[in-house]
Order: structure tokens, then sequence, then C-alpha cells
């Protein structure tokens, strides 16, 4: 089993690396404050989300941030995977798989009703796995933002 441990500020530095190259990697522009800036509260307890180192915490082969929020729709508290991220050298091994399969479980023992996650339509890859792990599309539904 792949290690899940809740990251704290004393982790910053290796999250950082880690979140830098799943930025470089999707094309997501942002300062090096911005991204200290975000990740920070989150580190220091927010009760808005959460962070997970994946493997040793000494030297992480990937994370997954979780946003929190409250859905009437599920009756109570969702979550959002803001970001997941296995570094390159180790993807395929089934690292992903695992930690989508017991996180969830953990998260609903502390009361969350449903997770929701994007994908972008252009990976089938992706959107292969997240269905074999009952994650499914909302008919009639899409994503919308506004960036403020």
């Amino acid at each position: 089993m792949t290690a899940l441990t809740l990251a704290r500020p004393e982790n910053i530095d290796r999250l950082l690396r880690l979140v830098t190259d799943f930025h470089l990697e999707e094309g997501i522009e942002q300062s090096e404050g911005t991204r200290h800036d975000a990740l920070m509260p989150l580190l220091e307890g927010s009760p808005h989300g959460a962070i997970y180192l994946l493997g040793p915490s000494r030297a992480p082969i990937g994370y997954i941030i979780i946003s929190f929020g409250w859905s009437v729709e599920f009756a109570g508290l969702d979550g959002m995977i803001d970001e997941i991220y296995i570094r390159p050298s180790v993807r395929g091994r089934g690292i992903g798989s695992e930690v989508l399969n017991a996180l969830p479980k953990a998260l609903a023992g502390a009361g969350l009703k449903a997770l929701h996650l994007e994908v972008n339509r252009d990976n089938p890859r992706a959107r292969k796995l997240y269905e074999k792990l009952r994650f499914a599309p909302r008919e009639n539904y899409i994503l919308m933002s506004r960036k403020l």
C-alpha cells in the first residue's frame, strides 16, 4: 500500500517541487509565490481542504489535493480532487488506482458524501481509469468556472 501522509508546513519545499512539475506538465502558469501562498493555508490546517503526500514523506512520489465544500444535492460534505500528481517515473504501477480507492473510503468515514474530479476530455487513459474507479460523468452537467 502506498503511504498517504497528511502534508504539513514542513513539507512545503518537497511539495512545491512536485506541484511545479505538475503545473509545467499541464501548462498551468503560476508564479512560485502564488503557488506557495495557495498551498500554505492547507498545510496549516485550513478546513477548506487537505493535501496528502504519496509515498515516503521525506521523498514523496506524488500528491493529491482535495478541497471541501457542502452539497445539498449530496446531503452534506463533498470534496473536489483539485490536483493529483504522480511522478512520471513511477506511473503505470497502480499507485493512482490504489490512492483513489483508499482515500475515498477514509474520507467517507470522516463524513464525506461525494467526491468529484475534473478530467481533460482529450485524455481517454485518465477517463478510463477514473471510470474504472467508479467516478462517472454527470449527464446534462458541465463544470463552468468564473475566475475572480
